[in-house]
């Protein structure tokens, strides 16, 4: 539709505007709008601008109403060439005058009268300016035109004026006063440009978006269309092509009443969002009910609507000449309008109930009659005396909407960007600060450390090298004293053997004498050398005390040295530690080897013979090699095992018995089937059987462990993995998942079951039978290698699947979402294990691949995640195919562009 030409034609020409007044009161019924409605007066605090603009009546926020008439149009003049206009203006008095007939006129009185001759500037000025300013100062605005179809209502508010800028309409001319008042660096103006369309919100600026939804909030009860395009203003002329662009997507058809009428409500919202500076700005407490003013200190912004609505005309069927698909655009159109004046009779009358919801013309309107929004409303009528019911129907409306009061209010709030980048800035100053002070705290006690270890090290070397002297000076005293004595003990027993013996029985006494004299002697020399000894150990106890005190005052002086010691402690607990576990570890292999002994000895009582010698030198073997392997990384050859014993001998120790032989017998199988030239002979002799037998009957968790492991090892080769789940494998291995506690046992269940998820022909068997369950089950262990294994097999999984949906073999949602592993898939996404995320990350991207898990992903918030794939992802395969998977999927695409989201 050419939005450039009147919608009623150029040749009626352009009105002329005439000076506001906010009077109100209607001539016909000689009472104030309030007196009539009986409702009670409400006040707000506001800005100057809407105190100014109140009106003469001392109302703030009622809604004002203009009337515009539209000159006579060609056909008009020829039609009633011989008959009056039915109305008539007298501008001074701001009255109306409604012929009936030559004698009689019913009179009305408005806020402003615009006559055929106004121009478009004045009618701006007077209708929509006041609302403009409002606006612009946080409050919420609308202006509305209303009248039957053809009296000018589009070419009021809606002219782009392409030929002549004095044509411009309310919406071009609204925007250069916003444009010229903000400031684009610190404030923002975005608009969305709608239509309603047979209660249907489209978006003119988006035609694909035909069915836009209302969102009220439960608490505000404000109305909100998040569906809408919301484009950012920057200079008059994109507001401008974006007018064009509304204009050419809005419906209008050709009646007999007006060549381009408009089918639909158009409705323009301009979002204004400005900063303010919290220092300057004081407003009155709204829950306060004191006078004192508050002065924010926080930085505010004002965030206002102004709201620009072009109302499609009332008609009558039989003047429009509307048929077929037309008349139901007309039914849809009155109807609107007749759940509009039944809003505003509510209002005026001030009832208690409100049809607000009874069409979506009310519910969008909700905050313009009775809400917070200052309202103006242009009502356009025709002179023609034809159409006197018509315009009488239109001028009680707009008596009717005089009568409604709204309460205005500033949208503010905190500016939280702005304070959030303030609070950034001081942040990080303060820890450049905090680190600076840290470094020379750190440089500081490393240089006190370094003192005390110095004086440390000095007075032990000191008391070293006294206590070493004094130990010295005591053992060389102690010395000399037993050489004396040994010394005088042999004089003495030379002279003993020279006296006593030649002199016979007579001298006997003499001898016994001179011996009591020489144990006396000895025994004090003895009694001085332990007095001595005492000596030389008080000096050294003395010493020590010396030492004691000495370390508690530096204890008390320098706790920081206190600190060192017990550093220096915990060092050496730890290295006591290490030493005990490598103790440990020694016993461990030397026990090993006397469990071999003992194996060995065993087998030889049962009669085993040779058989059993090879296999327990071959344990042994394997042992020593396990040991050597954590040293040098190198494996025990494996090759030799049939060379020692014969694989039939082996397998039938898994059915031994003794615990001791059935174990080192499952481990020596798991051994062998990691080997791949191993597998085929392994189950053809039917090892895989006797291993699910060792799950299904035995509870010893070392034999379970190992047999599990010994499965997982044997499902890595493809021609096996059928004949698992052949012998009932998936119910063995969910049946121990559910049971086993021991992590390592988890660990060994999952891979196998993670092994299996990757053979496309199991998918439905191993769910059915629980894999999945099993697997989303032993996520309760939390042990990360578990996890791991649990997320290669629904990577495995979900490849599969994408394969097969890719091939056209597999339709409808996916077997992982439907067993419930999206949340856990979701949660563990950005894991911190780099083997469990890349897992995630690849089984997010698979499911991503199938359009019918779309939705239910987008649900679970795997978007979010797939899009920090594409962009933080390690690996550019994987960043490279969750891209690939978010371009190629409409659904992910149609979301993305709701939430704004570029890939």
């Amino acid at each position: 539709m050419a939005s450039s030409a009147h919608r009623n034609g150029t040749s009626k020409g352009a009105p002329k505007p005439l000076v506001s007044n906010t009077k109100s009161s209607s001539f016909k019924s000689r009472l104030h709008p309030s007196q009539s409605s009986g409702a009670v007066l409400r006040r707000s605090s506001f800005g100057q601008n809407a105190a100014a603009a109140a009106g003469d009546d001392g109302v703030p926020g009622r809604v004002r109403v203009a009337v515009r008439l539209r000159p006579r149009n060609a056909e008009e003049l020829v039609a009633d060439a011989d008959f009056a206009d039915c109305v008539e203006l007298q501008t001074e008095l701001k009255r109306l005058k409604l012929r009936k007939n030559n004698w009689d006129a019913d009179t009305y009185e408005f806020d402003e009268l615009l006559t055929e001759f106004a121009s478009q500037k004045r009618v701006y000025e007077v209708v929509a300016k006041p609302v403009v300013e409002s606006v612009l100062d946080g409050y919420n605005g609308t202006v509305m035109a209303y009248g039957q179809t053809g009296t000018g209502k589009t070419f009021t508010v809606g002219h782009l004026g392409d030929d002549d800028t004095s044509a411009r309409g309310i919406m071009v001319r609204a925007m250069e006063d916003i444009l010229a008042d903000v400031s684009l660096e610190t404030d923002s103006v975005s608009v969305s440009y709608l239509q309603l369309y047979m209660e249907t919100i489209q978006d003119l600026l988006d035609p694909a978006n035909d069915n836009i939804t209302i969102v009220e909030d439960p608490k505000t009860g404000d109305v909100s269309l998040p569906g809408a395009t919301l484009v950012e203003i920057r200079d008059q002329q994109s507001f401008v092509e974006l007018l064009r662009l509304g204009e050419a997507h809005r419906i209008a058809a050709n009646t007999k009443m007006n060549t381009e009428s408009s089918r639909s409500h158009a409705i323009l919202m301009v979002h204004v969002k400005r900063s303010v500076g919290g220092g300057d700005d004081a407003f009155s407490s709204e829950t306060d009910s004191s006078s004192h003013l508050v002065k924010p200190m926080k930085p505010l912004v004002r965030k206002s609507k102004l709201v620009l609505v072009d109302l499609a005309g009332s008609e009558r069927v039989h003047k429009s000449g509307s048929e077929g698909h037309m008349l139901e655009e007309a039914k849809s159109i009155n109807l609107s309008l007749s759940a509009l004046g039944k809003c505003i009779n509510a209002l005026a009358e001030n009832s208690a109930h409100v049809p607000v919801r009874d069409s979506k013309l009310t519910r969008l309107l909700k905050d313009s009659f009775g809400g917070t929004a200052r309202t103006s409303l242009i009502v356009t009528i025709g002179p023609s005396p034809r159409h006197r019911g018509e315009t009488t129907s239109t001028v009680l409306f707009g008596q009717r909407a005089m009568k409604v009061e709204n309460m205005l209010k500033i949208k503010e709030e905190f500016d939280y960007k702005s304070l959030s980048r303030k609070l950034e800035i001081q942040v990080d100053k303060l820890i450049a600060e905090n680190e600076r002070q840290q470094k020379a705290f750190d440089d500081e006690i490393e240089r006190i450390n370094q003192e005390a270890e110095n004086r440390i090290a000095e007075v032990e070397r000191s008391f070293a090298e006294a206590l070493e002297k004094e130990r010295l000076k005591c053992q060389m005293e102690y010395v000399e004293a037993v050489k004396k004595l040994e010394e005088k003990m042999v004089s003495n027993q030379k002279k003993h053997d020279r006296d006593s013996f030649p002199n016979g029985k007579c001298n006997g006494e003499v001898p016994g004498t001179s011996t009591s004299e020489e144990v006396t002697e000895i025994k004090r020399l003895l009694q001085n050398e332990t007095q001595l000894r005492k000596t030389a150990e008080e000096e050294v106890n003395k010493l020590n005390s010396r030492l004691e005190n000495f370390m508690q005052s530096m204890a008390g002086g320098d706790a920081e040295t206190v600190k060192v010691h017990r550093i220096l402690e915990d060092e050496a607990q730890k290295k006591r530690k290490l030493e005990e576990e490598i103790s440990i570890l020694q016993s461990q292999l030397l026990q090993l080897t006397l469990e071999a002994d003992q194996t060995r000895r065993y087998l030889d009582r049962c009669g085993s013979g040779n058989a059993f010698a090879g296999l327990d030198s071959f344990v042994s073997q394997m042992r020593h090699s396990q040991v050597k392997e954590s040293v040098n990384g190198h494996k025990a050859p494996m090759a030799t095992l049939f060379e020692h014993v014969g694989l039939q001998k082996i397998l039938s120790l898994l059915e031994s018995e003794d615990a001791n032989t059935r174990i080192h017998a499952v481990k020596v199988v798991a051994n062998l089937a990691a080997e791949e030239a191993n597998q085929e002979k392994i189950v053809e002799a039917g090892g895989l059987t006797s291993l699910l037998m060792l799950l299904r009957s035995f509870e010893d968790e070392t034999v379970r462990r190992v047999a599990a492991g010994a499965i997982a090892n044997l499902a890595m080769n493809e021609a096996n993995q059928e004949l698992i789940m052949t012998q009932g494998g998936i119910s063995l291995l969910s049946m121990t998942a559910a049971d086993a506690e021991d992590a390592q046992t988890l660990r060994m269940v999952a891979g196998a079951i993670a092994n299996l998820c990757g053979n496309d022909k199991l998918q439905r068997k191993l769910r059915s039978e629980g894999g999945i369950k099993a697997l989303l089950g032993m996520v309760r262990c939390g042990h990360p290698d578990v996890l791991s294994q649990v997320a290669r097999g629904i990577a495995n999984f979900a490849k599969c699947e994408s394969r097969s949906s890719m091939q056209g073999m597999k339709a409808g949602r996916s077997l992982l979402i439907e067993d419930g592993a999206l949340p856990w898939i979701v949660q563990n996404a950005n894991n911190e294990a780099a083997p469990i995320r890349r897992h995630i990350e690849l089984a997010l991207c698979h499911l991503a691949q199938h359009e019918v898990n779309a939705k239910d992903m987008i649900g679970g918030g795997a978007l979010w995640e797939l899009v920090r794939i594409s962009r933080d992802c390690s690996r550019e395969d994987i960043r490279n195919l969750a891209r690939r998977t978010l371009n190629s999927s409409p659904t992910f695409r149609a979301e993305m562009r709701r939430l704004r989201i570029e890939c």
